[in-house]
């Protein structure tokens, strides 16, 4: 296990100045070169690399699941690196302890008391690699810090920064040494995205760009962990109609009715949904959300959270093709072009 710097407190009094609201054109042009900066790292792979800046925009959670060697650590990192923020890495393995996760109360013999040593999980990303190598004890350990913000350790709790966010890396399931990750913590995930192989093109430019000194350690910040305050609370301000937000719920809906699906999505996975879309609107320099923003970022957001009925799972249906039918099901609302500056 390795840790970069931490930054703050761990007394539950986090030093954080106000907030302040950003215009939407400033919260474009921030999100569009944190996507520059990642691709000079990741290429090839815009569609992957929007949707991890939208979940940072969102104020969400990350899980880049794929086959070894085609760039999830490497999209974690870049990102990371991205914003100038305090950064803590993990590498899951299965001697993982749930305190090597969120740190330990040890005795100080001088002067009789217990003091708490934080753990990695106290900085403002964490990135989580190869998280399902751990057993599930262990990624447990992450429950409370990816919802409410805060670990408990010895019935004291402690708040972490803002902002928080997890960019955990993993492998299939079916590959040999991995565990899958409960139900609760893929509920977690605000997005879930797979790299896939690149395209020669890309990979010839990979190879280029990988033959001089290491392109994540030639990464600058563009911006702050202050900066992604504010586009957080920026996004929030995105107007969306209510048309929109029932078509959000009804497609969430009809996860938990399909005959293919017997575990569907949950409500907080609707409050994400939105969550996203919004973003994804405030990247575009929009005030308001289209019905393509939600049809676009329902699959990453919901389908990790699905389970499928065995007999799904026998005819070789995957959760993102079933996701894709619902979508195509319900009707978009139209003329839900919505209004500037309005809530």
């Amino acid at each position: 296990m390795s840790t970069s710097r931490i930054s703050g407190g761990f007394d539950g009094t986090w030093e954080q100045e106000l907030t302040p609201r950003w215009p939407l054109e400033q919260v474009a042009e921030t999100g569009q070169r944190i996507i520059a900066a990642v691709e000079q790292v990741v290429v090839g792979k815009t569609r992957v690399v929007r949707t991890a800046v939208l979940t940072l925009m969102a104020g969400g959670h990350l899980l880049l699941e794929d086959v070894p060697g085609v760039g999830k650590t490497a999209l974690a990192k870049s990102l990371a690196r991205a914003v100038d923020s305090s950064v803590s890495r993990i590498q899951f393995t299965p001697d993982l302890l749930p305190s090597d996760v969120t740190g330990v109360s040890i005795y100080d013999r001088r002067n009789g008391e217990f003091e708490f040593r934080p753990g990695p999980v106290f900085a403002n990303i964490l990135v989580a690699d190869e998280i399902n190598r751990a057993s599930p004890k262990t990624q447990s350990a992450l429950l409370e810090c990816m919802e409410e913000q805060q670990v408990t350790v010895d019935s004291t709790t402690y708040r972490l920064a803002e902002p928080f966010m997890v960019l955990a890396t993993q492998n299939p399931v079916e590959m040999e040494g991995t565990y899958a990750l409960p139900e609760a913590q893929r509920d977690r995930f605000t997005t879930r995205v797979s790299l896939g192989y690149p395209s020669v093109e890309a990979e010839l430019t990979m190879i280029d760009a990988h033959s001089a000194p290491d392109p994540v350690n030639q990464l600058w910040p563009v911006c702050t962990a202050a900066d992604v305050r504010s586009m957080i609370a920026a996004t929030r301000t995105v107007y969306m109609s209510q048309e929109l937000r029932r078509y959000v719920v009804e497609l969430v809906s009809s996860t938990r009715t399909s005959p293919l699906i017997r575990l569907g999505a949950s409500p907080r996975a609707t409050l994400h949904l939105v969550r996203t879309v919004r973003a994804r609107a405030a990247l575009d320099g929009r005030a308001h959300v289209l019905p393509d923003d939600v049809t676009s970022m329902a699959e990453p957001v919901l389908a990790h959270r699905l389970l499928l009925t065995g007999e799904a799972v026998a005819g070789r249906r995957d959760a993102g093709s079933v996701m894709h039918e619902l979508i195509d099901h319900i009707p978009v609302p139209r003329g839900t072009t919505g209004r500037h500056g309005a809530r």
